[in-house]
C-alpha cells in the first residue's frame, strides 16, 4: 500500500541547531499517525516542513507515491494538506467567515461572493458537529470555538491530509473529547491525520500508530496498540518517568495571601464574572481553584495580581492590603504570576530569553549599575535558568522568545518566577504545553516550594494534576466558590458534579 505521506531523510537546521535530523516517517490512508516527543524535538520544525512553512536543507517528500516540491502553504493546500497551528493563525477582528474563506475567496467583478461560502460552512460545521456563529468575530468567541475555525478552514478547502499541532494544549477537558470524537469521524472518510502530542493518554484514545522524536532524532515508529504509557514516555525523554509523585504530609504555616468578598464584572455584559469569592492561602501549602474554563478563574487572577481593578472585595499580602496597588508594586511585596496566556501576559516575544529572564528584576543591584545594565551578569543568570529547567533554543540566552517553542516558553517562564524566591506564586495552567518530563520536572519543583514553605495558588483545568498536586481544592463554578475538599477525601468524579453546577457546599 503506497503510504499518502513519505518525508525521506529530513534534515533541517537553525543557526546552532540541527531540529529534524535525517527523519523519516510514513503515514497511511485513513489512520491517525501521532508524532510524540519532548518540547522542542523537533516535531512542529518537522511538519512546518511538510506544510511549507521551511524548507529543509536534505531529504525528499512524497505525496501518494508522487515526489513534491512544497515551497509554501499554497502549495501544500494544492496537495491536500492543511495545518491546525498551537498558536492558531486567525485574523482577531475578522468574522469567523472571513477567516475561513481567507486566500480562498470567490469574487465577480471585484466584490466578494460570500452567501455560497456562508452556506458551505454551515453545512461543514453540521455534517462535523462544528458549530459555530460565521459572523462572530474571532475576538468574540472562545479559544475551544476558534479552533473549530481552524478545522472548518482546512474542511472548506476540501484537504484530506490533516496535521493537529498540539491541539488540546488549550481545551477543557470536555473540548478535548469532542475533538477526539471529530478525529475520529474525519478518518472514517478516509481522511489522514498527524497528530503532534506530548499528551500520551491521548495517543492511546485516538492514534494507530506513532512516531517518537528526541532531540530532533527519529528513535521509534509503533502501533499504539503494542505500546504502554510507561514504554512511551521512557523513549520519547530516554530514562524512565515517574507518574506518581510522593507528597510529604502537609505543615501549613500562618496565613500569607487572602481576598474576600471579590467581584468582578463583565465590562460588556455587566455580569458578575467573580462574585463573592474568598480564600485564604497558609505557607507550606498548595491551594488549587478548579474549575471548568470559563468560570471566572481567568478574572480572578486578573484582580488578584492588578491586571483588573476589583469592583468589590479585598486582596491581602503578608497582612498588607494589595487591593489597589500596581503590578509592579504586588511584585515587590512577594507575589509570582506564571499567567495563562504565556504569550499575552508572559513574555516580550520580541526580546531575547535572557531579556524576557529579567523583566521584573532588570532594576535589581544584581544587573544593573547606575542605570546600565550588567550584559555579564544577565548572561550568567539566564545560562543558569536555561540549564536549570532544561530550557531549549537554537542560540541559547541570544533567542528571540518569539522563535522558541511553547513548552519552553512555558519553562522559561516558570524558571523566571521561581528563581524570584518570591513568597507566594500563582501558577495558571503552569503544565499546559508541556511533555511528561518537564510535567514531572516542574510539579515535583512546586512540590519543593511547597515543603520549602512557600505558598502556592493553583488554577488548573487537568483534574489529575489538581488531586496529586493539591492540598486543599476550592471548585469555582459561575464566579463563585461552591465548595472546598480534601483531595484525599474526595474524588475527580466528584469534583465534576461540582465544577458542572449540579452539586453545591453552602458555605
Amino acid at each position: 500500500m503506497i503510504p499518502v505521506i513519505e518525508m525521506n531523510g529530513i534534515t533541517k537546521e537553525f543557526p546552532g541547531i540541527i531540529a529534524n535530523d535525517n527523519i523519516t516517517l510514513s503515514v497511511q490512508e485513513g489512520e491517525i499517525h501521532a508524532l510524540l516527543g519532548e518540547n522542542g524535538a523537533g516535531k512542529s520544525t518537522l511538519m512546518s516542513v511538510l506544510f511549507g512553512l521551511y524548507r529543509a536543507e536534505k531529504g525528499k517528500i512524497f505525496v501518494r507515491g508522487e515526489e513534491v516540491d512544497i515551497k509554501n502553504p499554497n502549495d501544500a493546500n494544492e496537495l491536500g494538506i492543511g495545518m491546525v497551528h498551537q498558536h492558531f493563525k486567525l485574523v482577531d477582528t475578522f468574522s469567523v467567515l472571513d477567516n475561513i474563506i481567507l486566500g480562498y475567496e470567490d469574487v465577480d467583478r471585484g466584490f466578494l461572493k460570500k452567501d455560497e461560502a456562508r452556506e458551505r460552512i454551515i453545512e461543514l460545521s453540521a455534517q462535523y458537529k462544528l458549530k459555530i456563529d460565521p459572523d462572530a468575530l474571532i475576538r468574540d468567541i472562545s479559544v475551544g470555538q476558534q479552533q473549530r475555525v481552524e478545522i472548518l478552514k482546512m474542511l472548506y478547502r476540501d484537504s484530506n491530509i490533516l496535521i493537529f499541532d498540539e491541539p488540546t494544549a488549550v481545551l477543557t477537558p470536555q473540548e478535548i473529547e469532542e475533538l477526539m470524537k471529530i478525529m475520529k469521524s474525519l478518518v472514517k472518510e478516509g481522511r489522514s491525520i498527524i497528530l503532534i502530542t506530548h499528551k500520551l493518554n491521548e495517543i492511546q484514545m485516538v492514534a494507530d500508530r506513532v512516531t517518537i522524536l528526541r532531540k530532533g532524532k527519529k528513535i521509534d515508529t509503533l502501533n499504539v496498540k503494542d505500546a504502554t504509557n510507561e514504554m512511551l514516555a521512557e523513549r520519547m525523554v530516554g530514562r524512565k518517568v515517574l507518574f506518581d509523585l510522593k507528597k510529604e504530609a502537609h505543615t501549613p504555616g500562618e496565613e500569607v495571601f487572602a481576598c474576600e468578598n471579590l467581584v468582578m464584572r463583565d465590562e460588556k455584559t455587566q455580569k458578575a464574572v467573580v462574585n463573592d469569592m474568598h480564600f485564604a492561602l497558609r505557607k507550606g501549602e498548595i491551594l488549587t481553584i478548579a474549575g471548568i474554563e470559563g468560570n471566572g478563574q481567568t478574572e480572578l487572577v486578573y484582580g488578584l495580581t492588578g491586571l483588573k481593578p476589583l469592583e468589590a472585595g479585598t486582596v491581602t499580602l503578608n497582612d498588607q492590603d494589595i487591593t489597589h496597588e500596581k503590578i509592579l508594586t504586588r511584585n515587590l511585596m512577594g507575589l509570582a504570576h506564571i499567567p495563562e496566556d504565556r504569550q499575552k501576559f508572559g513574555l516580550v516575544l520580541d526580546y531575547t530569553l535572557q531579556e524576557n529572564l529579567i523583566l521584573h528584576t532588570y532594576f535589581d543591584a544584581r544587573f544593573q549599575e547606575r542605570g546600565f545594565l550588567k550584559k555579564d551578569a544577565i548572561l550568567e543568570f539566564a545560562e543558569e535558568v536555561i540549564e536549570k529547567y532544561d530550557v531549549r533554543s537554537s542560540n541559547g540566552p541570544t533567542s528571540m522568545a518569539r522563535s522558541m517553542s511553547g513548552g519552553n516558553q512555558q519553562k522559561a517562564i516558570l524558571g523566571r518566577e521561581i528563581e524570584r524566591g518570591t513568597d507566594v506564586i500563582i501558577a495558571v495552567q503552569p503544565t499546559r504545553g508541556l511533555d511528561v518530563g518537564a510535567i514531572e520536572f516542574i510539579h515535583t519543583e512546586l512540590l519543593a516550594l511547597r515543603d520549602q514553605g512557600k505558598a502556592i495558588l493553583l488554577i488548573s483545568l487537568e483534574l489529575d494534576e489538581v488531586m496529586r498536586l493539591s492540598d486543599r481544592i476550592i471548585v469555582m463554578y459561575e464566579g463563585e466558590h461552591v465548595g472546598e475538599f480534601d483531595p484525599d477525601q474526595t474524588s475527580p468524579e466528584e469534583l465534576g458534579l461540582y465544577m458542572s453546577g449540579s452539586h453545591r457546599k453552602e458555605a
